[in-house]
């Protein structure tokens, strides 16, 4: 009997215990959690008064611009991701919604990066007949670069992707895709299938293909070949050379306007 309560006795107080750990450990993570949000605090605040200092450093200089973006992405804060959905005013009488950039800058930056989504849609749609609303994202940054004054400031791509993204909560079609080793804004609705880009890193190399060197280089069927070019022949992407001497051929309407000389099936 005497050996059964001593067992029972160490069994309660190892549960005693456990209970103990798991309180503590309970205590530590809370004070661990309550330490980590007040040192974010404490960033956010230094970020928001290094914003206002240095506002038009931000909007001028792209590198300025891009080390900020980075800043506030390491402390979970999404520039241009809204702040709230409410419309009403807060403690301070300011609005609940709108963004970081507005709240810390006034919407200097805020407003750069809108006006710069603009351009971005107003080239697309410039250039649509010419590419059927696939664009690469190094020539859309030369034609806003081109209708810049002089003395504006420098548009890097990273500035371009940003503004892409503003895009996105308006549910408009405007993103970003890869294509081999190259980023395009795509502005239709329509994506594109693994074929289809496929056929297009494949144009990058000699700026048009055909059937057969799909057939001989991607190991395709001629009707896979085919039905991936016409489609992309239908959404205006490629244009179609009818009087090449062997068989048709399917160019990039970009690869050609770049160079006029060149003269096509000819």
């Amino acid at each position: 009997m005497s050996r059964r309560g001593v067992g029972l006795a160490a069994f309660d107080r190892s549960r005693i215990t456990s209970a103990q750990f798991a309180s503590h450990g309970s205590s530590l993570r809370s004070a661990n959690a309550a330490a980590l949000q007040t040192q974010l605090e404490v960033f956010r605040s230094l970020l928001q008064q290094f914003a206002q200092q240095h506002g038009r450093e931000i909007r001028s200089n792209p590198t300025f611009r891009a080390q900020f973006a980075r800043m506030c992405a390491a402390i979970g804060v999404d520039p241009l991701a809204s702040s709230g959905t409410g419309s009403g005013s807060g403690a301070g009488g300011g609005s609940l919604g709108g963004s970081v950039w507005s709240q810390l800058l006034g919407r200097t930056v805020n407003d750069f990066y809108f006006e710069l989504a603009v351009r971005v849609v107003e080239v697309c749609s410039e250039t649509r007949n010419e590419n059927g609303g696939l664009i690469e994202l190094r020539k859309v940054q030369e034609r806003i670069m081109k209708g810049r004054p002089e003395g504006a400031g420098e548009i890097t791509e990273d500035d371009i992707l940003r503004a892409v993204g503003t895009l996105k909560p308006l549910g408009s079609a405007y993103s970003i895709i890869k294509v081999g080793s190259k980023s395009y804004i795509r502005s239709i609705p329509k994506e594109l299938n693994t074929d289809q880009s496929a056929v297009l890193e494949a144009v990058q190399v000699l700026g048009y293909v055909s059937v057969s060197m799909l057939m001989v280089n991607l190991h395709w069927t001629r009707a896979r070949a085919q039905t991936a070019l016409e489609d992309l022949e239908g959404e205006g992407i490629l244009w179609v050379d009818k009087q090449a001497e062997e068989e048709w051929e399917y160019w990039s309407p970009s690869f050609i306007l770049e160079n006029p000389d060149f003269a096509v099936g000819g």
